[in-house]
């Protein structure tokens, strides 16, 4: 298997059963992904060297949409997009084989999670995986230790509050908060809406 045929694969969310191509290319395209990760979490690098790093990490071109504050992790890169600039902060993980957007302007808090991947809740297929996309809009801020898990689309300017667990998918300028995570409230979108 090649990596345009297991991203046509992931992308169009089908199975990856045990037992096919995918499987040992899903752990070959992981240890790829050790070996720049670990690159960019166990010594300093200026800005533009993280850049280069994720950049080679992901396959895209990521200079000057990007500010990452190490450690981060993931266990494929490929798979994730960039649509703008994006703030990750220290102990972010993307699970990515399913596919991961993230519109610009978000911010990602510490040791948040995005999951694209699932199980069988059959036990004779538990070690299956099942691929969904995750997709962030603009402007959105993700609270520290939050989850995302697959399938889940975050709309413009939504805040996803700590430690929220998102299991469907978050309205445009609302907070989300709880396990698992509720709207909380709406977001005033007008010229007057002032933080405080």
């Amino acid at each position: 298997m090649d990596l345009n045929s297991f991203l046509k694969k992931m992308n169009n969310q089908e199975m990856v059963e045990v037992t096919s191509d995918a499987f040992p290319f899903c752990h070959e395209m992981t240890q790829r992904a050790l070996r720049i990760t670990s690159k960019i979490n166990n010594s300093y690098h200026t800005p533009e060297e993280i850049e280069e790093l994720f950049s080679e990490l992901t396959g895209e071109d990521v200079k000057g949409r990007l500010v990452l504050f190490p450690p981060f992790h993931t266990d494929f890169g490929m798979n994730t997009h960039l649509e703008g600039k994006v703030t990750i902060n220290c102990g972010v993980c993307f699970q990515d084989q399913g596919g991961i957007t993230i519109g610009d302007g978000t911010l990602i808090g510490h040791n948040v999670v995005l999951a694209t991947l699932n199980h069988d809740l059959n036990p004779q297929k538990r070690g299956c995986l099942l691929p969904k996309p995750i997709t962030i809009g603009k402007n959105v801020w993700i609270g520290a230790n939050a989850t995302v898990l697959q399938g889940v689309s975050i709309g413009d300017g939504a805040v996803v509050a700590a430690g929220a667990v998102v299991t469907k998918d978050v309205p445009a300028n609302t907070i989300v908060g709880g396990v698992p995570a509720k709207v909380i409230k709406a977001i005033p979108t007008g010229d007057n809406n002032v933080s405080k």
